[in-house]
Protein backbone atom coordinates (compact mmCIF):
# COMPACT_ATOMS: atom_id res chain seq x y z
CA UNK A 1 0.00 0.00 0.00
CA UNK A 2 2.88 2.32 0.82
CA UNK A 3 4.59 1.35 -2.43
CA UNK A 4 1.40 2.29 -4.30
CA UNK A 5 1.44 5.69 -2.63
CA UNK A 6 5.08 6.48 -3.38
CA UNK A 7 5.04 4.98 -6.88
CA UNK A 8 4.04 8.28 -8.58
CA UNK A 9 6.94 10.01 -6.87
CA UNK A 10 9.37 7.73 -8.69
CA UNK A 11 7.88 8.39 -12.12
CA UNK A 12 9.99 10.64 -14.37
CA UNK A 13 8.78 14.25 -14.64
CA UNK A 14 6.47 14.02 -11.62
CA UNK A 15 8.55 16.40 -9.56
CA UNK A 16 8.73 18.95 -12.38
CA UNK A 17 4.96 18.73 -12.90
CA UNK A 18 4.41 19.20 -9.18
CA UNK A 19 6.70 22.23 -9.19
CA UNK A 20 4.87 23.72 -12.18
CA UNK A 21 1.55 23.17 -10.44
CA UNK A 22 2.84 24.81 -7.26
CA UNK A 23 4.22 27.71 -9.31
CA UNK A 24 0.86 28.18 -11.03
CA UNK A 25 -0.88 28.16 -7.66
CA UNK A 26 1.59 30.70 -6.30
CA UNK A 27 1.13 33.00 -9.30
CA UNK A 28 -2.62 32.65 -8.99
CA UNK A 29 -2.46 33.64 -5.33
CA UNK A 30 -0.25 36.61 -6.18
CA UNK A 31 -2.59 37.61 -8.98
CA UNK A 32 -5.60 37.43 -6.69
CA UNK A 33 -3.77 39.41 -4.03
CA UNK A 34 -2.75 42.03 -6.58
CA UNK A 35 -6.32 42.32 -7.87
CA UNK A 36 -7.58 42.59 -4.33
CA UNK A 37 -5.06 45.33 -3.58
CA UNK A 38 -5.90 47.15 -6.80
CA UNK A 39 -9.61 46.92 -6.03
CA UNK A 40 -8.96 48.22 -2.52
CA UNK A 41 -6.79 51.06 -3.85
CA UNK A 42 -9.41 51.94 -6.48
CA UNK A 43 -12.09 51.94 -3.80
CA UNK A 44 -10.03 54.18 -1.55
CA UNK A 45 -9.23 56.47 -4.47
CA UNK A 46 -12.91 56.71 -5.38
CA UNK A 47 -13.73 57.40 -1.75
CA UNK A 48 -11.09 60.15 -1.65
CA UNK A 49 -12.44 61.67 -4.89
CA UNK A 50 -15.97 61.57 -3.48
CA UNK A 51 -14.79 63.28 -0.30
CA UNK A 52 -12.98 65.89 -2.38
CA UNK A 53 -16.10 66.49 -4.47
CA UNK A 54 -18.18 66.84 -1.33
CA UNK A 55 -15.66 69.28 0.12
CA UNK A 56 -15.69 71.35 -3.08
CA UNK A 57 -19.50 71.32 -3.11
CA UNK A 58 -19.61 72.44 0.54
CA UNK A 59 -17.06 75.16 -0.18
CA UNK A 60 -19.04 76.33 -3.21
CA UNK A 61 -22.29 76.29 -1.22
CA UNK A 62 -20.72 78.27 1.64
CA UNK A 63 -19.30 80.77 -0.85
CA UNK A 64 -22.71 81.19 -2.50
CA UNK A 65 -24.39 81.70 0.88
CA UNK A 66 -21.76 84.26 1.85
CA UNK A 67 -22.21 86.15 -1.42
CA UNK A 68 -26.00 86.17 -1.00
CA UNK A 69 -25.69 87.42 2.58
CA UNK A 70 -23.25 90.14 1.54
CA UNK A 71 -25.56 91.25 -1.26
CA UNK A 72 -28.52 91.30 1.14
CA UNK A 73 -26.57 93.38 3.65
CA UNK A 74 -25.47 95.77 0.92
CA UNK A 75 -29.05 96.01 -0.36
CA UNK A 76 -30.38 96.68 3.14
CA UNK A 77 -27.66 99.26 3.80
CA UNK A 78 -28.35 101.01 0.50
CA UNK A 79 -32.11 100.95 1.16
CA UNK A 80 -31.54 102.42 4.63
CA UNK A 81 -29.23 105.09 3.22
CA UNK A 82 -31.73 105.91 0.46
CA UNK A 83 -34.50 106.14 3.06
CA UNK A 84 -32.46 108.46 5.28
CA UNK A 85 -31.44 110.54 2.24
CA UNK A 86 -35.08 110.81 1.21
CA UNK A 87 -35.99 111.93 4.72
CA UNK A 88 -33.19 114.52 4.70
CA UNK A 89 -34.37 115.88 1.35
CA UNK A 90 -37.89 116.08 2.70
CA UNK A 91 -36.61 118.09 5.68
CA UNK A 92 -34.66 120.32 3.29
CA UNK A 93 -37.82 120.92 1.28
CA UNK A 94 -39.75 121.74 4.46
CA UNK A 95 -37.02 124.17 5.54
CA UNK A 96 -37.04 125.85 2.13
CA UNK A 97 -40.82 126.15 2.31
CA UNK A 98 -40.53 127.74 5.76
CA UNK A 99 -37.97 130.22 4.42
CA UNK A 100 -40.33 131.12 1.57
CA UNK A 101 -43.20 131.55 4.04
CA UNK A 102 -41.05 133.78 6.22
CA UNK A 103 -40.10 135.96 3.23
CA UNK A 104 -43.73 136.17 2.18
CA UNK A 105 -44.66 137.14 5.73
CA UNK A 106 -42.04 139.92 5.72
CA UNK A 107 -43.35 141.18 2.38
CA UNK A 108 -46.96 141.05 3.60
CA UNK A 109 -46.16 143.01 6.78
CA UNK A 110 -44.29 145.59 4.74
CA UNK A 111 -47.28 146.02 2.39
CA UNK A 112 -49.74 146.27 5.30
CA UNK A 113 -47.47 148.74 7.10
CA UNK A 114 -47.33 150.91 3.96
CA UNK A 115 -51.13 150.73 3.58
CA UNK A 116 -51.64 151.67 7.24
CA UNK A 117 -49.16 154.58 6.85
CA UNK A 118 -51.17 155.95 3.93
CA UNK A 119 -54.20 155.94 6.26
CA UNK A 120 -52.23 157.69 8.99
CA UNK A 121 -51.87 154.65 11.22
CA UNK A 122 -48.28 153.87 12.31
CA UNK A 123 -47.33 150.91 14.56
CA UNK A 124 -45.10 151.64 17.55
CA UNK A 125 -41.32 151.06 17.16
CA UNK A 126 -41.44 148.30 19.76
CA UNK A 127 -43.73 146.28 17.48
CA UNK A 128 -41.29 146.62 14.56
CA UNK A 129 -38.39 145.63 16.81
CA UNK A 130 -40.24 142.60 18.19
CA UNK A 131 -41.19 141.48 14.67
CA UNK A 132 -37.64 141.89 13.36
CA UNK A 133 -36.17 140.04 16.34
CA UNK A 134 -38.59 137.18 15.84
CA UNK A 135 -37.84 137.04 12.12
CA UNK A 136 -34.07 137.05 12.71
CA UNK A 137 -34.43 134.27 15.27
CA UNK A 138 -36.41 132.17 12.80
CA UNK A 139 -33.89 132.90 10.02
CA UNK A 140 -31.01 131.78 12.25
CA UNK A 141 -32.88 128.61 13.19
CA UNK A 142 -33.69 127.81 9.55
CA UNK A 143 -30.10 128.55 8.49
CA UNK A 144 -28.73 126.17 11.12
CA UNK A 145 -31.17 123.48 10.04
CA UNK A 146 -30.26 124.00 6.39
CA UNK A 147 -26.55 123.61 7.13
CA UNK A 148 -27.23 120.52 9.25
CA UNK A 149 -29.33 118.88 6.53
CA UNK A 150 -26.73 119.73 3.86
CA UNK A 151 -24.01 118.11 5.99
CA UNK A 152 -26.17 115.00 6.43
CA UNK A 153 -26.83 114.87 2.69
CA UNK A 154 -23.11 115.15 1.89
CA UNK A 155 -22.28 112.37 4.36
CA UNK A 156 -24.96 110.11 2.91
CA UNK A 157 -23.82 110.85 -0.64
CA UNK A 158 -20.23 110.00 0.29
CA UNK A 159 -21.40 106.73 1.82
CA UNK A 160 -23.52 105.85 -1.21
CA UNK A 161 -20.71 106.77 -3.60
CA UNK A 162 -18.36 104.58 -1.54
CA UNK A 163 -20.81 101.69 -1.79
CA UNK A 164 -21.14 102.23 -5.54
CA UNK A 165 -17.35 102.33 -5.87
CA UNK A 166 -17.07 99.08 -3.91
CA UNK A 167 -19.73 97.54 -6.12
CA UNK A 168 -17.86 98.62 -9.27
CA UNK A 169 -14.63 97.26 -7.81
CA UNK A 170 -16.29 93.91 -7.02
CA UNK A 171 -17.72 93.74 -10.52
CA UNK A 172 -14.28 94.49 -11.97
CA UNK A 173 -12.67 91.79 -9.79
CA UNK A 174 -15.37 89.33 -10.82
CA UNK A 175 -14.77 90.18 -14.48
CA UNK A 176 -11.00 89.81 -14.07
CA UNK A 177 -11.51 86.47 -12.31
CA UNK A 178 -13.62 85.23 -15.21
CA UNK A 179 -10.93 86.37 -17.64
CA UNK A 180 -8.24 84.54 -15.63
CA UNK A 181 -10.37 81.39 -15.53
CA UNK A 182 -10.95 81.68 -19.27
CA UNK A 183 -7.21 82.06 -19.94
CA UNK A 184 -6.45 79.14 -17.62
CA UNK A 185 -9.01 76.99 -19.43
CA UNK A 186 -7.47 77.95 -22.78
CA UNK A 187 -4.02 77.05 -21.42
CA UNK A 188 -5.32 73.68 -20.20
CA UNK A 189 -6.85 73.02 -23.61
CA UNK A 190 -3.58 73.90 -25.35
CA UNK A 191 -1.59 71.72 -22.94
CA UNK A 192 -4.07 68.92 -23.52
CA UNK A 193 -3.58 69.21 -27.29
CA UNK A 194 0.19 69.25 -26.94
CA UNK A 195 0.75 66.73 -24.15
CA UNK A 196 -2.54 64.87 -23.81
CA UNK A 197 -5.29 64.96 -21.22
CA UNK A 198 -3.78 64.91 -17.68
CA UNK A 199 -6.58 62.58 -16.55
CA UNK A 200 -5.71 60.10 -19.30
CA UNK A 201 -1.95 60.55 -18.95
CA UNK A 202 -0.92 60.53 -15.28
CA UNK A 203 2.55 61.40 -14.04
CA UNK A 204 3.88 57.88 -14.51
CA UNK A 205 2.77 57.74 -18.15
CA UNK A 206 5.23 57.31 -20.97
CA UNK A 207 4.73 60.89 -22.21
CA UNK A 208 5.58 62.46 -18.85
CA UNK A 209 9.35 62.68 -19.58
CA UNK A 210 8.58 64.59 -22.79
CA UNK A 211 6.27 66.91 -20.89
CA UNK A 212 8.95 67.55 -18.29
CA UNK A 213 11.48 68.19 -21.04
CA UNK A 214 9.40 70.79 -22.84
CA UNK A 215 8.36 72.51 -19.60
CA UNK A 216 11.75 72.43 -17.88
CA UNK A 217 12.29 76.15 -18.50
CA UNK A 218 9.35 76.90 -16.19
CA UNK A 219 11.12 75.24 -13.26
CA UNK A 220 14.83 75.87 -13.92
CA UNK A 221 16.61 79.14 -14.66
CA UNK A 222 19.59 77.26 -16.09
CA UNK A 223 17.31 75.40 -18.51
CA UNK A 224 15.64 78.68 -19.49
CA UNK A 225 19.02 80.28 -20.24
CA UNK A 226 20.15 77.24 -22.23
CA UNK A 227 16.97 77.14 -24.31
CA UNK A 228 17.16 80.88 -24.95
CA UNK A 229 20.80 80.50 -25.97
CA UNK A 230 19.81 77.83 -28.47
CA UNK A 231 17.14 80.13 -29.85
CA UNK A 232 19.61 83.02 -30.10
CA UNK A 233 21.84 80.95 -32.37
CA UNK A 234 19.26 81.39 -35.11
CA UNK A 235 18.92 85.17 -34.83
CA UNK A 236 19.05 87.01 -38.14
CA UNK A 237 18.51 90.65 -39.15
CA UNK A 238 14.93 91.86 -39.39
CA UNK A 239 15.16 92.20 -43.19
CA UNK A 240 16.37 88.62 -43.67
CA UNK A 241 14.12 86.84 -46.23
CA UNK A 242 13.82 83.73 -44.07
CA UNK A 243 13.65 85.51 -40.74
CA UNK A 244 10.60 85.20 -38.50
CA UNK A 245 9.68 86.19 -34.97
CA UNK A 246 9.82 83.81 -32.06
CA UNK A 247 6.25 82.64 -31.40
CA UNK A 248 4.80 84.14 -28.21
CA UNK A 249 3.26 80.82 -27.16
CA UNK A 250 3.00 77.16 -28.04
CA UNK A 251 2.96 76.26 -31.72
CA UNK A 252 -0.19 74.18 -31.97
CA UNK A 253 -0.22 71.20 -34.31
CA UNK A 254 -2.40 71.38 -37.37
CA UNK A 255 -5.63 69.43 -37.50
CA UNK A 256 -5.46 65.82 -38.73
CA UNK A 257 -5.89 65.50 -42.47
CA UNK A 258 -7.62 62.11 -42.27
CA UNK A 259 -9.67 60.02 -39.87
CA UNK A 260 -6.87 57.47 -39.64
CA UNK A 261 -4.38 60.11 -38.60
CA UNK A 262 -6.93 61.51 -36.13
CA UNK A 263 -7.20 58.14 -34.38
CA UNK A 264 -3.40 57.98 -34.14
CA UNK A 265 -3.25 61.48 -32.61
CA UNK A 266 -5.83 60.54 -30.03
Amino acid sequence: ELREVVRPLREPGYREALQRKAERARKRRLRLQRRKQEAKAAKEEEKARAAEREAKIDQWRAKCIQEVEEKNRERELKAAADSVLSEVRKKQADTKRMVDILRALEKLRKLRKEAAGRKGVCPPPSADEAFENQVESLKTLLKNRTELYEAEERALRVMLEGEQEEERKREMEKKQKKEREKLLQQKLEIDSKLFGDPDEFPLAHLLQPFREYYLQAEHSVAALIQIRHEWDQYLVPADHPEGSCIPPGWVLPSLPTSDTWATAVR
